[in-house]
């Protein structure tokens, strides 16, 4: 029984421990780092595709996964306007270009690529404002049709770019 008791002690021990460690001073299991006594809203403006190959429901998806992320990874409550922070932009890039060639001499793989520009304004600490671009990579064989994979592929870039702008925006990473 001692031995139980002594193991059971060890445990919560431990996982006290962690679980402050985890939260201190606004630090989350999700990696945001935002002092919520200074900033309570974000405002996150609705990113429009401007490159030269569109496919319809990439900005939506975007968009919607950027807020979604940002609920679900923090406490902000997202505003229309006037936001503690504010992120804005648009996406510049969408294109494909053959990355490798097999030994036939044919196409074997097919790069896609997507870049957003985002600014991001701190209106609690302008020290930390930016504008930068962000790119997501994938590939696909040549043998399927980018109709086939794109919705697939672009979700997955999607997730990228979100995890890069959420980690350069409020992750201080």
């Amino acid at each position: 029984m001692k031995q139980y008791s002594l193991l059971a002690r060890l445990t919560m021990l431990v996982a006290l421990i962690t679980l402050s460690a985890c939260s201190f001073q606004g630090y989350k299991f999700n990696g945001a780092s935002i002092d919520y006594t200074k900033t309570k809203t974000i405002q996150l403006n609705d990113f429009i595709n401007r490159s030269s190959y569109v496919w319809g429901p990439m900005a939506p998806m975007l968009n919607n996964q950027l807020k979604d992320h940002f609920a679900n990874h923090t406490k902000l409550i997202q505003v229309k306007r006037n936001g503690d922070l504010k992120i804005e932009g648009e996406i510049t890039q969408y294109s494909q270009r053959n990355k490798s060639v097999s030994s036939e001499g044919y196409s074997a793989q097919t790069e896609l690529q997507m870049t957003v520009n985002v600014r991001f304004t701190n209106n609690v600490n302008h020290d930390e404002d930016f504008e930068r671009s962000f790119s997501a990579t994938t590939t696909y064989e040549t043998t399927q049709s980018l109709a086939s994979v794109q919705e697939e592929l672009v979700t997955q870039m999607v997730e990228e770019l979100v995890d890069q702008i959420f980690n350069a925006t409020v992750a201080n990473w």
